[in-house]
């Protein structure tokens, strides 16, 4: 079962979010909106995909302040987040954010709230998953 991990700080948009996922595409979730964690999951390995609010209004990373655009470029930083698949999302869709988020972030989709198409939300998700590539640390990890 693929493990995703949504970064919302909205308690509704969090459990729809979560139901999407868990009860519609069948995978493990994980919600959260603490910064540090999110890197610590990243980091160790803990997840297959993340699912990103842009405007994250409390999400700290050590004490500063960061938004989803922010947090998806650290992520980016880790060699377990290099490849991993972000999506971002986001309710304040305006013509070009989409390009402009993508470009500052280096996620791999966006898609704006709520999400209309659930099965094409989760058969997106699942393509990108499929489609990673492996680091060298996940390599080690399974002994290739």
């Amino acid at each position: 079962m693929s493990r995703v991990l949504v970064v919302e700080d909205d308690p509704a948009n969090a459990i729809l979010m979560e139901t999407i996922l868990s009860d519609l595409g069948g995978f493990e979730v994980t919600v959260t909106d603490d910064g540090d964690r999110v890197l610590d999951l990243v980091g160790t390995g803990q997840v297959d995909a993340t699912v990103m609010d842009v405007s994250l209004s409390n999400t700290r990373v050590g004490g500063v302040k960061v938004d989803g655009i922010e947090l998806t470029r650290r992520i980016r930083r880790l060699e377990r987040g290099a490849t991993l698949p972000v999506v971002l999302v986001s309710a304040h869709a305006m013509r070009g954010d989409a390009e402009r988020y993508l470009f500052a972030s280096g996620a791999n989709d966006y898609v704006t709230k709520p999400i209309l198409d659930p099965e094409a939300f989760i058969r997106d998700l699942r393509r990108q998953i499929a489609a990673r590539p492996s680091t060298a640390v996940e390599r080690e990890d399974h002994g290739s």
